[in-house]
């Protein structure tokens, strides 16, 4: 993992080398803009570069091997607000999150979080949700769903959905397997 300071201190030796190339030059107008177009030209390899830094780091904090990602997806919400969502993995808090109610407008358009990544061992594995909110006729509502699932040598994607049973005019929760 690359520090945070590094990246910025490597940029600025950059930036500052090209800036020092740009005032030693003292050229006419064609030679300017030839410094220009390599200052614009090293800032977009940069930018590649801090992506590409960014893309290895998550490869190596979150191995293919041991990667678990839960995702969280709401399907109408007319029986349940969301306020907040605690999650557990083998009885361990790995996140707890509380919503803006413009996340939830988000989430209930058909937005998808990505609510948890993290590195779990091979072999079994139980993972708990706890959902916080309103439910019907405005009460407090405050539900659980949980799956044991088995973690192999692939990555493993879960999904949180809650749902509305308009049958029973009730939220539905649940864990799936993706």
């Amino acid at each position: 993992m690359i520090p945070m300071k590094l990246r910025t201190f490597m940029l600025t030796v950059l930036l500052c080398t090209l800036a020092g190339n740009s005032s030693a030059q003292q050229a006419d107008g064609n030679e300017q803009q030839t410094v220009a177009k390599q200052l614009q030209q090293l800032r977009k390899e940069v930018i590649a570069l801090n992506r590409d830094l960014f893309v290895l780091e998550e490869d190596l904090l979150f191995p293919s091997s041991t990667q678990v990602v839960v995702y969280l997806s709401v399907d109408v919400g007319t029986y349940f607000k969301l306020d907040a969502v605690e999650l557990k993995i083998d009885d361990q808090v790995v996140t707890e999150y509380l919503y803006t109610d413009r996340q939830v407008d988000a989430l209930y358009r058909g937005g998808v979080q990505r609510l948890h990544i993290g590195n779990l061992a091979q072999g079994e594995h139980q993972i708990s949700a706890f959902f916080i909110g309103l439910g019907p006729e405005g009460r407090e509502y405050k539900r659980a769903t949980s799956l044991t699932f088995s973690k192999d040598s692939d990555a493993k994607a879960l999904e949180l959905n809650i749902n509305d049973a308009t049958g029973k005019q009730q939220p539905e929760f649940a864990v799936v397997e993706l």
